[in-house]
Formats: C-alpha cells, structure tokens, sequence
C-alpha cells in the first residue's frame, strides 16, 4: 500500500517522499489507519519493521500547532533508542513545525529543563529520567492525548514496569494508549489490560533469519582494540560490499573518518545528514563505487540493498532482535553473508539475548595478528598484480622496467611495489572515543550450553596448529587466513542443505585502495 492511501496530510506526505518511502510496511498499513480512528493498539513487531513511523506519523497528524503543551508521550527503554526516536519524529514532523524533545538520564537534567521551556508537543524519554521530572514539575502530562509504549518487552527485562505503571496514573484517564512489543509475556498483557481500552490487535510475523546463508562470528575485544582488530578482519577476509553498524552519530562519524585516514572506501550516514548527502552515498554504495557503508540503526531503516557480502556490528545492539535486522542485510536471495559481532566483556549477556532470539550459537573468532593481517594485504596485492599483468597494455612501460632492472634486483623491485600497495596500520594511528557502557541485562536462564542453540559451524574461526585452514579462499586460492568470514567448515557437524552452494565458491573483488 502507498502512504498516499492512508489519509494523511500533504506536509507528512512531503516528508515521506523525502525519507525516499513510497511503500508502506506490514505494521504501517495496519497501524495509521487505527491510530487516526482513535483506537488503541496492541501491535507485536521486531524492530527495524518501521513502527516508529507506524506510530509516528498518525501521532503528528494529531498533534495540536495551536496547543502549546505536551500531547503525545513516547515512553522508551534506552536512551538511544530515545534520541533515534525523537529525531525519526522531528525529521517527519518539521514540515508541520511539530517540536519533538527527547529525556533521558545521563544528560544535564538542567539542559532538559530549559529546552522544555520551549514547550514540546511530543515528548519522547526514558521511564527513569521522565519519573525525575514529573517529580520536579519540569514535565506535566495534563493535556497528553497519546501514549506509547515502545519496545515494551525490552522495558520488562529492564525492571521498568512499576516506573511505567507510575507514569501512566499522571496521564488523563481520557487517552489513546499505543503499545509496541516483540513479544507479548503476561506482564505486558496485564498493562494492556490495566491501560487500554478494547486495543485492536496488529501482529506482524517476525523477520526470519536465513541462518543457513549467513556465518555468524563474535569477536571479544576491548574499545581500545577494536577498530585495530576490525581492519586487521577486512584484511584477512577481503569483504566485498560491507555494512558497519555503530551504536551512535558519534561512533559513525569517528569510524568513518578513520577508515578513510586508513585508506579504506568509506562513508557514513545517520539522522544529522542532508537527505541529498545521505542519498548520494546510498547511491554510491548501491553503484559499488563505496564499499563500505558506516551507518546507525535509524539512518539504515528501510535501506534495500543487494550484494552486501560481510556485516560488522562495531558496538553490539542493545535489542536483539535489531541484530536480526542488521545481518539481514546479507545472505539475501539465496547467496551467503558474513556477519561479525564486537562484544565487549562485560556485554556477554546481549551476545546471549542473540543466541535466544534466533537459536543459533554464535561461533567465537580470534582476532588476526598485525602479521597475519599483513600476510591478507599481500595475498590481495598479488592478486591485483596478476590481474594486472594480465592486461596488454603493459608495453609502454617494458622499457622503463627494464631501465630499473639494471639498478635493481626483482626481489627489490617486487618488495617495493608491495610496500606502495600494503597499508601500514602503525602509519596512521586512529582512535575512536569509548561509548557509555550498554546497561546490565538479565541473564537468561536458559544456559549458553542449551535451549536448543545450534552452532553455526564447528571450529570456524581458530587457527589450526599449520597457521592455515582447509577450503579455497573466495576468489583467491592462496590466502591462509586463519579468521572466518570467507569460508565454510564443511566437515561441521551441523546439517546443512545439500543443495547449498558453497561460499568459497563465492568470488570477491580485491579491495583497492583509493588514494592508489
């Protein structure tokens, strides 16, 4: 169905057709409608399936320009997805001059205070921050004529339905209660009953993960190291078109800029770009003239991309289903994907949430050495060079090589092309500033040794006493990388499709270096 179908206003059409959206998606065409006849809603939906603008857009149709109070509340667990949320609002809502703030904790509460001087129509916060200044009377709920409740379930496992329930009795028993889970347990179901009046039921089947098509890693690893070991994996594994994922606008930029000080084809989007410069570089990516894609949550929300071959979770996703979402992205139509999650130690618990939500165990990875990394470069330069030499239009320069040949031995002459060719991480030293810690997770009682997981393939990802691995590298038979991500263990114990292409049979284009 087309936005244009669901009664919406011009100025909300307008910003929708900039965002680059014609279609609507399940939850969307189910959603607006119900929200715009007043109902209440019960809707069961992963994220990443658009319910922000499910939600976000009936709410800013009713948002009142002449009422200078706050008339919606969007209720968050995180203070992430409280920002993502309230920029998603604003980036829809500016047409219609609708002002969104977000609240959460860890910011200067004095900050928050004065901006909601400016009188929001849409108030977005987390439970905690948003019960401190309704304590304070910096935020009154009298003229609220829509609540939502998102990523309810999340905000179960946090320990926040009292803080909830506390919220709801400041609200005018006259309101529209609009309620988003991933799943429903019998907690979220008695707010729904206490809350809301006869919701309308929308469910929208989860997303299914092509397991099968997609190796799935996890690196340990500390902030400080982690961008060292995420350049030294694109060296063993030679990525073809690559999605990195960083929790913040922050961690986009940083990563962005230091791939490119790198040497890396690198750019960034999050909600801060200009729509012409976040669809340039969408163009560009989609063309595979950039090969690899930096990128938040939001900016890559309804972002249909083919051929994207490895994805880099960079900071792990607070909700697991937002994994499910981000390596989606490859192993599309039938092809394989790569997908490599960063996890800090004290983030186990999220890596755990993962393994729950799609049944699989995630194979651990050891991080490549510099030599090894080094090792990865040459075989890629080699590769480039035979590709080259291939070529005939090498004559012009026989006698210019020959001339050197005279003064130089081969081996001199061949050291020296690969020097020009090879990056040297120590040349250029990046660092990325550490985000605030991801907030302690209860931890299933279901054990990392059960529940049903399955190991995505035995044994990938450690090196074997030799320093190699059997298979083919994709592409290239002679590169010994010991780190995954670029072929399959097809002695694992888990069955597989016998029909299954293998992925080494996959071929990937050798990454060039651009200031080449």
């Amino acid at each position: 169905m087309k936005f244009s179908e669901l009664n919406l206003d011009d100025k909300l059409l307008d910003a929708i057709q900039r965002a680059g959206f014609t279609e609507t998606t399940p939850i969307q065409e189910q959603t607006i409608p119900l929200v715009l006849a007043g109902d209440d809603v019960l809707g069961q939906a992963q994220t990443g399936t658009g319910k922000t603008a499910a939600f976000g857009l009936p709410t800013l149709q009713k948002v009142d320009m002449d009422n200078h109070n706050i008339q919606t509340l969007v209720i968050s667990p995180t203070r992430e997805l409280a920002v993502q949320t309230q920029e998603e609002l604003s980036r829809l809502g500016r047409a219609k001059r609708v002002r969104v703030q977000a609240v959460y904790g860890g910011a200067d509460i004095g900050r928050q205070i004065r901006s909601l001087k400016d009188a929001p129509q849409i108030l977005v916060g987390t439970p905690g921050r948003l019960l401190d200044h309704i304590n304070r009377r910096t935020v009154k709920l009298e003229h609220i004529h829509t609540v939502v409740l998102d990523e309810a379930d999340e905000m179960l496992d946090m320990g926040f339905i009292e803080d909830i329930e506390s919220i709801l009795t400041h609200v005018p028993n006259e309101h529209q209660t609009l309620l988003f889970s991933a799943t429903m347990p019998k907690q979220i179901l008695n707010i729904a009953e206490k809350f809301m009046q006869s919701p309308k039921i929308v469910k929208i089947k989860s997303k299914e993960l092509t397991a099968d098509l997609i190796d799935q890693y996890y690196v340990r690893s500390k902030e400080f190291e982690r961008f060292d070991v995420m350049t030294r994996l694109f060296d063993v594994q030679d990525p073809q078109l690559v999605l990195i994922f960083g929790r913040t606008k922050r961690r986009v930029d940083e990563l962005t800029k230091g791939l490119q000080a790198r040497g890396y084809n690198a750019e960034g989007i999050h909600g801060d770009l200009t729509q012409q410069k976040r669809m340039s570089v969408l163009r560009q990516f989609k063309n595979g003239e950039l090969q690899y894609l930096v990128a938040t949550d939001v900016a890559a929300r309804g972002l249909d991309i083919s051929g994207v071959t490895h994805v880099y979770n960079y900071d792990i996703p607070q909700d697991p289903d937002s994994y499910v979402h981000r390596i989606g992205r490859t192993g599309r139509a039938g092809a394989t994907g790569v997908a490599v999650t960063f996890v800090a130690p004290n983030e186990m618990s999220y890596l755990h949430a993962i393994e729950e939500l799609t049944r699989v165990r995630l194979t651990p990875l050891k991080p490549p050495t510099p030599k090894e990394a080094l090792r990865g470069q040459i075989n890629a330069a080699n590769a480039t060079i035979a590709k080259l030499a291939e070529k005939d239009d090498l004559k012009r320069f026989e006698g210019a090589a020959q001339e050197l040949l005279e003064k130089f031995t081969p081996e001199q002459l061949a050291a020296v092309l690969l020097k020009t060719m090879v990056k040297d991480a120590n040349e250029v030293p990046v660092h990325i500033a550490p985000e605030r810690p991801l907030p302690s997770r209860k931890v299933s009682s279901r054990s990392r040794n059960g529940g049903g997981h399955s190991r995505n393939s035995h044994g990938r990802g450690y090196t074997h006493k030799d320093g190699a691995r059997g298979g083919d590298r994709r592409g290239n038979g002679n590169r010994d990388s010991n780190h995954g991500g670029n072929r399959r263990d097809h002695d694992s114990s888990r069955k597989r499709d016998s029909g299954r292409q293998r992925s080494s049979s996959r071929n990937f284009t050798i990454r060039k270096n651009p200031n080449a």
